[in-house]
């Protein structure tokens, strides 16, 4: 079998990130709201910590302060983009998630 495209690669690999992020929020979310016996495994233990953070929150600050562009600076941020191909999906990839669309960056 011939190696896949770098870009499509990619694809695959970030629709499979996706769906272990979603398997992953959804144990954390029965294991943080169900018995604590569920938590004991054959190979692992998992402890839910609570913590209280205190964060800053600039929406605090009034306007004039926020629109102000002394407070403001420029940074450059570079991303890479999987745009689905139509043709491609019919290949045997696996399909991309919906929320990967052309034109949206990738969360």
């Amino acid at each position: 079998m011939a190696p896949l495209p770098a870009a499509d690669e990619l694809a695959v690999i970030r629709a499979q990130i996706d769906r272990l992020r979603r398997r992953e929020r959804a144990l954390c979310a029965a294991l943080t709201e169900g018995p604590a016996t569920a938590r004991q495994g054959k190979v692992a233990r998992v402890e839910v910590v609570e913590r209280l953070l205190r964060v800053f929150d600039h929406r605090l600050l009034p306007e004039a302060v926020r629109q102000d562009p002394d407070f403001w600076r420029t940074r450059r941020h570079v991303e890479v983009r999987c745009l689905p191909l139509r043709d491609g999906l019919s290949a045997g990839f696996p399909p991309l998630p919906a929320h990967e669309t052309p034109g949206l960056p990738l969360q």
